[in-house]
């Protein structure tokens, strides 16, 4: 989004008696940190042996508050009103927390545990006092880990990728910590240039549908982050205070060779298979939950990093002035409608797979998310960050859910001598009752659940959702080679 750049601008001073070292928050920051946002990422490793917690303070004082500013900071008002970022002295103490649980209990019991505290955590907004992360150590074994350790940190403080690379420099490889972590190549579609200089007449048919889909998916934007709510259904309950309600979050991995497989079956991207799995999952759970709902229109806002690089950059590049990589918050969302289930569907999935795969490259082609930022800009400026962090709100509210993803490293991580068996996050504190995340490690995708608790059933959720990779993966083995 615009205005990130403001970010590192020359630091300013505040104050003519005593001079606090300052640095604006940029406009994403503050709608993600107002009275109607408070938007958190929970991003939670799992350890592979029992987690010794006593070289946790020299860590964080020596690795991680150095990664960034930020995590030394608070956010505050200046004396025109505009919010800052204030280096302050960091409590560490107020930032661990090490909860006790009862003793001697089985790891199914400690994992029931683990998921209220996790839930528990999710809720609790973080005082404006103090900067706005924390770390949570779980030391009881559960079925997947033997202890887990929780990083909470405002969506404020960046975006997916930016706090991805943030965690990453706390981590080592595992096998050999003298060697940098290595993750698979990113590619990012391009759309046609369509500028005069660079016109060919075999573009110009791509250009038009670019027009044409920027104009209508803009418009359909507008409308749905206005007036247009997706329908009540058994994934979006349409409570107003739904972002105070408790979640459940739940885990489950999928193979990247079996997502790749499917991609070469239908010649799509990995991105598209993963989005028309969950697709057709959530619609197998909405027709489970209640029959009448199949026809019910449910839109996924599907965010996109617009950053246009080739893999994950240093902190220390992030935070250069003119980095190719910035730090922040630097995405977009789509409006995707889900796909309705049809007869073929359950006889042909991967045609659904294929249809969802259509929407999304036609929503990609055009211009709509660069509009999307611009108006958001507009609207900061004429009517300021709490009226863009209002239509922000409603643009989460108006849709029934929300998918994200972050690559992670192929190899495997440790944390001061504590491997990493797996890892997951989730985006906390958004206005809908489900928001799906995911990310791959050592050849595996991770996908997390959050759901509304009460509401939605996380299992059920859960199991409709691999029930529908089963469905597609073994579709895509009918043919004479195999599986």
């Amino acid at each position: 989004m615009e205005g990130e750049a403001q970010e590192y601008k020359a630091m300013e001073f505040m104050g003519e008696e005593e001079e606090e070292v300052t640095e604006p928050v940029s406009p994403t920051g503050q709608y993600f940190n107002s009275s109607v946002l408070s938007i958190c990422i929970l991003a939670v490793l799992e350890s592979e042996v029992p987690i010794d917690d006593s070289l946790t303070m020299t860590l964080l004082k020596d690795v991680f508050l150095p990664i960034n500013p930020r995590f030394s900071s608070v956010m505050v008002n200046d004396k025109n009103g505009v919010k800052q970022w204030k280096r302050v002295e960091v409590q560490l103490q107020d930032h661990v927390n090490i909860p006790v649980f009862p003793s001697g209990l089985s790891a199914i019991s400690y994992e029931n545990y683990f998921d209220d505290y996790i839930s528990r955590t999710a809720l609790k907004k973080f005082p404006q006092s103090q900067p706005l992360w924390e770390i949570h150590i779980v030391k009881y074994p559960t079925s997947k880990a033997a202890g887990n350790i929780i990083f909470k940190l405002h969506h404020a403080l960046g975006d997916g990728f930016s706090l991805m690379g943030a965690l990453l420099s706390c981590l080592q490889r595992a096998d050999n910590p003298s060697l940098s972590l290595t993750f698979p190549a990113l590619q990012f579609p391009s759309n046609p240039d369509c500028s005069f200089s660079k016109m060919n007449i075999n573009i110009v048919p791509k250009c038009i549908s670019s027009i044409f889909n920027t104009v209508s998916d803009f418009g359909w934007s507008l409308l749905k982050s206005s007036f247009v709510e997706d329908s009540r259904s058994p994934i979006r309950s349409g409570d107003e205070k739904v972002q105070f309600k408790p979640i459940s979050i739940s885990t489950f991995t999928f193979s990247l060779d079996h997502i790749k497989q499917i991609k070469s079956r239908l010649g799509v991207t990995i991105n598209d298979v993963i989005t028309g799995i969950i697709f057709y999952g959530t619609r197998l759970y909405m027709q489970t939950a209640d029959d009448k709902s199949t026809d019910a229109h449910s839109t996924a806002l599907v965010l996109l990093n617009t950053r246009t690089i080739s893999g994950y950059r240093s902190v220390k590049e992030m935070i250069k002035p003119d980095a190719e990589s910035p730090w922040g918050n630097q995405f977009g969302f789509l409006h995707v409608s889900v796909p309705e289930l049809t007869d073929s569907s359950f006889s042909k999935p991967l045609e659904f797979v294929k249809i969802a795969q259509e929407i999304i490259q036609r929503k990609r082609a055009s211009l709509a998310v660069s509009l999307t930022g611009r108006l958001l800009e507009i609207l900061r400026k004429f009517r300021g960050p709490e009226a863009t962090a209002m239509y922000i709100r409603k643009t989460l509210f108006n849709s029934s859910m929300t998918i994200s993803n972050i690559i992670g490293p192929v190899d495997k991580m440790a944390v001061a001598n504590h491997p990493i068996k797996g890892f997951y996050f989730m985006v906390v504190g958004v206005p809908q009752s489900l928001t799906i995340t995911m990310v791959s490690y050592t050849g595996k995708l991770r996908v997390a659940v959050g759901t509304e608790k009460g509401f939605m059933d996380s299992q059920k959720f859960k199991s409709c959702i691999e029930t529908a990779f089963e469905m597609i993966f073994k579709s895509s083995c009918e043919k004479p080679s195999g599986c």
